[in-house]
């Protein structure tokens, strides 16, 4: 009887796959399929598909076999430190444009340092999709 009830647990406990890294991938690196495999086990706050991962960038160095967590990506940096952007102030109808250079890696949406090239002043704004640091109200 213990075999039968112990038959019946295990094979209705299934494991959920996980995803891991199968080779080292540096920190800022983009991931692409070779870089991910499924294995099948459990492991807490690991993601589950490699579509959740593909594309994104690795925000920490990760390791073969050990678990991609949702917090180990991101999406990739749109500006890499000391890259041109261009600065965009917005006020009603005025739109003021500049040429500026990034003090910091970004991505779409983030905060961002920034300094006018013209002035040299620093300002910060938003990073939007296009690549544009909008400041202001």
């Amino acid at each position: 009887m213990r075999w039968v009830l112990f038959l019946a647990v295990t094979v209705g406990a299934a494991q959920a796959d996980s995803l891991v890294a199968t080779r080292v991938i540096p920190a800022q690196s983009v991931i692409v399929a070779d870089d991910l495999t499924l294995v099948a086990a459990d492991i807490p706050d690991a993601l589950v598909t490699a579509e959740a991962a593909l594309g994104l960038e690795a925000r920490v160095t990760l390791y073969p076999g050990r678990a991609i967590r949702a917090g180990d990506v991101g999406p990739p940096a749109l500006v890499e430190r000391n890259g041109a952007v261009v600065i965009e102030y917005r006020a009603g109808a005025l739109t003021i444009r500049a040429e500026g250079r990034s003090l910091a890696r970004a991505t779409s949406g983030e905060p961002v340092r920034v300094m006018n090239l013209a002035s040299r002043t620093t300002v910060t704004g938003r990073l939007g999709p296009d690549g544009v640091v909008r400041v202001g109200p």
